[in-house]
């Protein structure tokens, strides 16, 4: 490759650098509606990846614990430039959100109850509910092509509507695969590559750190280390996104070890939708507010444990199933099941917005601001954070 070729990839490295770091900052909604701006930003405008890659990666995603709109992201970091290249587009993902949490951890800790954030995020919920149901529109019309894949989304809605448990998540998604593969009769590609030479390295790494992380943990019955076992547990094992974190981390911090009270808590799950990025960011609120007691370095390693346990796991899992998932996506079978991971996928979303409104007491506000919110969202003028300041004023207006 000449000098010219070369500086040109570089560009378009660094571009998709800023972009991603553009999003971070404009990406409000969670890991479904993160996906609709993924495929506005970097397909139609930017132009990085097809369509056609995005719903595999998403599909790829899905099928792994964590943060699935970080890993979507990571993963097309990766595919463009290997791991040192992910690693940097997680980061300039996460460090926004995760620095505003933090702050919001140190602000708590030093004005209590003074802070009435409160009334300022009473409709936050609402929106998000907005969110949700804009994100189901664009799900079904990009990933429901036919009756099947309707009847796909259909069951995997009201199954999580009714038993609205994680452990389901992924059962829906294999199920989906399982039955596109004797509904779509196209042959596709045969397979090209072998599981030869299958590189197990960061897998080793994923779970020693599980394992040291674990023994600290127990041998020291140290805080920090509790922390971190606890949180990097949670990164490996959730699925489902922040809607299964947060009540995971209520059961632990609030209930079980009583490191904040419950106003405490919701304080940063009410902000965590309020910010653009990972709502897996709540990690690094909990846990600077769980060694708030140590002071201002206390936070700060608090939110730094947050931050680094909740997303290695995931980027650790990323380099070592993709490489899998490359070849294996190669076969047949695999490409028909990533039809019905979509749908599956789609079913979520909608089985999300649908779980989203159900707390909320529906009076004349909160119905228009989910309205509004699909409305504002449909026409697509404004950038997203306007939409979020209107809300919070809307909010502290009526407080």
């Amino acid at each position: 490759m000449d000098k010219a070729g070369a500086k040109i990839i570089e560009l378009r490295k660094l571009a998709f650098l800023r972009q991603v770091f553009w999003l971070s900052l404009t990406a409000f909604g969670g890991p479904q509606v993160h996906f609709i701006r993924f495929s506005d930003v970097l397909v139609k405008k930017r132009r990085f990846i097809s369509q056609e890659e995005l719903l595999e990666i998403n599909s790829f995603c899905q099928m792994l614990p964590g943060p699935t709109s970080t890993q979507t992201i990571t993963t097309i970091a990766y595919r463009r430039s290997g791991p040192v290249f992910a690693a940097i587009a997680l980061a300039l993902w996460v460090l926004p959100s995760c620095f505003l949490m933090g702050m919001l951890a140190w602000m708590v800790s030093v004005f209590g109850n003074n802070i009435n954030v409160v009334k300022v995020l009473q409709y936050i919920p609402a929106m998000a509910v907005g969110f949700m149901c804009f994100a189901a529109l664009r799900f079904t019309g990009q990933m429901v092509k036919n009756q099947v894949h309707a009847l796909i989304l259909i069951f995997t809605a009201a199954t999580l509507i009714i038993y609205s448990h994680p452990v389901l998540i992924p059962i829906l998604l294999v199920l989906g695969g399982f039955i596109t593969n004797f509904t779509t009769g196209k042959t596709l590609v045969k397979p090209q590559d072998s599981f030869a030479n299958i590189k197990w390295g960061n897998l080793w790494v994923f779970l020693a750190i599980w394992i040291v992380a674990a023994l600290l943990g127990n041998l020291l019955q140290n805080r920090p280390a509790l922390l971190f076992e606890n949180t990097y547990r949670y990164g490996s094992l959730v699925f489902g996104g922040g809607n299964v974190l947060v009540p995971m981390m209520y059961d632990q911090y609030v209930l079980f070890k009583n490191y904040m009270d419950h106003q405490t808590f919701m304080t940063g799950v009410g902000m965590s939708q309020a910010l653009p990025g990972p709502v897996f960011s709540i990690s690094s609120y909990a846990n600077g507010m769980a060694l708030s007691g140590l002071g201002g370095w206390g936070i700060i390693l608090g939110c730094a444990i947050g931050s680094i346990a909740i997303f290695l796991p995931g980027l650790l899992l990323i380099f070592f199933f993709h490489p899998i998932w490359h070849r294996l996506k190669t076969y047949n079978r695999v490409q028909k099941a990533i039809e019905g991971i979509n749908a599956a996928s789609a079913g979520l979303v909608v089985a999300a917005a649908v779980l989203l409104m159900r707390p909320l007491q529906m009076d004349w506000a909160n119905v228009a601001i989910i309205i509004g919110t699909v409305a504002y969202l449909w026409l697509g003028k404004l950038a997203s954070p306007f939409l979020v300041l209107a809300v919070l004023v809307f909010g502290a207006f009526m407080g």
